[in-house]
């Protein structure tokens, strides 16, 4: 039975929320980003039969494909420039066409239900579902077209961010570097072991900060003041933190034995490198279990800078070629990744990809799977500094299935209702770190709470069906489980602190 929580969900009707600037402001900002990139994607087809080399580059076949791709991509510019359009005037919001992938049925119903309360237009819709029918509408756009079925509107921009984070990635290679000789004392000795413990929590609720939905200009100095990891920084955000679970969760995994956490991920490029580094280096040796840590990607381009299968086979394949890909703020030979560093990143990164291709570590999808949930029929079995994927074994009973439910227009706490398959491997975990703002808000229904509400009873029927951690810097108005007191400081201290990521 579906949960009818006691408050009503966060809406665009109130212009002073969040929610209203996210209609108004960010969601035409990246439908206008996502014309703009189909337009230089067919200015390149365009100009690619003058710059070819190749007798392909000029041979009717090839050049009639290039002429199908561009016009395809003419249409979907148009279809975007449409839902700009009446997004901006409060249109009535179209049922999603049946494209053959997951959750049309889904989302039409709940549109249906919408409709018969007056809320499915843009400005009326409960934020939440309207945010994953707008990126679930996006694919349908894509997903019906011969060639460009496979493509990730938002892949440039992760990638472009990706780049510009070889400071953070190179410093934290080094960490981990230095953290090699002490594993022996660290291990020994419990309090120090908690202390990497919280280091390692921090720099993976951080590395949360750099979230492209929201910040959609954003330059390279600013991107390296967000992904600050230095002990230093580390401390002084201390007093930024508003809920600190942190001893809860030290407690509850020096209990567990040869168990399996999960990541439900966030955002591709760094803070997924974050993830990986927390992986990697578990402090209770997670290693040594016979069961590998999972991490569960969207099948769908989301919330642009969500991960995909796609973006974290690349993210691996990038770290191994770094040279190739990072850059710094400054063109001074000082700045530059030393050998020393790129060793050490090297060296992390062969430890990674090592970790994926034998199990040790695993997506809930196999290890090629494309955009949509399908097998890529053709991938490199080595790891390049491509854009394209690399061949990543997982167990044999992993399927797609497991990843449908988190592009879905529903609460968490419904994971039981709509798809008990997900939620009975859930229940196999030891705990669930799920990491960012819109599984916070998926969590909490993103329901009008107040602050003082408790976590469990935001969570509704799934509070207790399995451990679970969220790592969330605030970048919605839902927040749950404060202090009266603090809240009160805060709220005098920053008015925006529900939404600035701070």
């Amino acid at each position: 039975m579906v949960f009818q929580p006691p408050f009503p969900p966060y809406d665009p009707t109130d212009k002073s929320g969040f929610s209203y600037e996210t209609v108004a402001k960010r969601w035409p900002v990246i439908l206008t980003s996502i014309v703009n990139q189909i337009h230089r994607e067919n200015h390149d087809l365009h100009l690619r039969p003058l710059i070819g080399d190749s007798e392909s580059a000029h041979s009717e076949e090839e050049s009639f494909r290039v002429d199908a791709k561009i016009t395809e991509g003419k249409a979907i510019i148009e279809k975007v420039g449409k839902l700009k359009y009446e997004m901006a005037r409060d249109h009535v919001m179209e049922p999603i066409p049946m494209d053959g992938e997951p959750h049309v049925d889904f989302y039409n119903s709940e549109l249906e239900n919408l409709a018969k309360a007056s809320k499915d237009t843009w400005f009326k819709a409960p934020w939440l579902y309207a945010e994953c029918y707008l990126y679930r509408l996006l694919r349908s756009y894509f997903v019906q077209t011969t060639h460009w079925k496979d493509y990730d509107p938002f892949h440039a921009q992760k990638l472009d961010v990706f780049a510009k984070s070889g400071a953070s990635i190179y410093g934290i290679a080094k960490i981990m570097h230095e953290l090699e000789s002490e594993k022996g004392a660290l291990e020994s000795d419990p309090s120090k072991l908690k202390v990497f413990f919280q280091e390692m929590i921090q720099m993976c609720l951080w590395g949360n900060a750099t979230d492209l939905s929201l910040l959609t200009h954003m330059s390279l100095v600013d991107i390296e003041k967000l992904q600050s990891v230095g002990k230093e920084m580390q401390a002084a955000r201390k007093e930024f933190i508003m809920r600190d679970d942190q001893d809860k969760v030290w407690e509850h995994l020096t209990t567990v034995k040869n168990g399996r956490v999960d990541f439900v991920l966030d955002n591709a490029g760094f803070e997924l490198f974050t993830d990986l580094y927390v992986c990697d280096d578990h402090p209770l040796d997670q290693r040594s279990s016979s069961i590998p840590p999972f991490t569960s990607p969207k099948l769908i381009p989301w919330f642009v800078s969500d991960v995909t299968p796609p973006d974290f086979n690349e993210t691996i394949a990038c770290l191994l070629r770094p040279t190739s890909l990072f850059t710094t703020s400054s063109s001074s030979s000082s700045l530059l990744p030393s050998p020393e560093q790129q060793q050490h990143l090297r060296k992390l990164a062969e430890r990674l990809r090592q970790y994926v291709s034998e199990g040790v570590f695993a997506m809930s999808v196999p290890g090629g799977t494309g955009l949509g949930g399908g097998l890529t029929t053709t991938a490199p079995t080595t790891a390049t500094a491509t854009t394209s994927n690399m061949v990543m074994t997982t167990t044999a009973a992993t399927t797609h299935s497991l990843a449908e439910f988190w592009t879905a227009p529903v609460p968490y706490w419904d994971i039981e209702t709509y798809d008990r398959e997900l939620w009975e491997f859930l229940r196999g975990s030891d705990l669930v770190v799920f990491k960012g703002d819109l599984n916070y808000r998926k969590l909490t229904g993103d329901i009008k709470w107040p602050s003082w509400t408790s976590f469990e009873e935001a969570l509704g029927p799934l509070a207790g069906s399995f451990p679970l951690l969220s790592l969330r810097t605030n970048k919605a108005d839902v927040a749950v489980g404060l202090d009266k007191e603090v809240l009160a400081q805060i709220e005098e201290k920053d008015a925006n602190w529900r939404v600035n990521g701070k």
